[in-house]
């Protein structure tokens, strides 16, 4: 599967779940981080700084892999392959900060994330899925 099905898109933004992003450092070591993200068009989407280790892997290589979990009973998981873009249009990059702010600390305090990443060298990355692989309810 290479789209975001309509059951992938409710199990991703479904409550606060971080993804786990899988990039590759300069010297070829694989490394994962945690990101807030937000389903948008059929691809996820996260902010990160331009001179960040996740900011500076992007721009020598595109691939990324985002996996995602439940790790209640009885268990779940997707994950995206898929290529990077970055932006630094201002009012993109803020706007994507604002909501993904209100997704995580709630409405209430989503414009005072919009502000503080959606300043220049913040990027917004839109990660296009080239696989989606999905496993729901695992232990059932």
């Amino acid at each position: 599967m290479t789209e975001l099905t309509e059951d992938v898109i409710a199990f991703l933004s479904d409550g606060t779940r971080t993804a786990k992003l899988g990039y590759v450092a300069a010297d070829g070591r694989p490394l994962v981080a945690p990101v807030w993200f937000v389903v948008d068009g059929g691809q996820l989407v996260f902010n990160t700084g331009r001179d960040t280790a996740k900011g500076r892997a992007l721009a020598r290589d595109p691939r990324v892999v985002l996996c995602c979990d439940d790790d209640r009973p009885p268990f779940s998981f997707v994950q995206v392959q898929g290529t990077a873009t970055t932006s630094e249009d201002l009012d993109e990059v803020r706007a994507f900060a604002t909501r993904i702010g209100g997704r995580y600390m709630g409405a209430e305090r989503a414009e005072e994330f919009g502000r503080r990443n959606g300043v220049p060298g913040e990027l917004l990355v839109r990660v296009t899925p080239t696989k989606v692989l999905k496993a729901f309810d695992l232990a059932d």
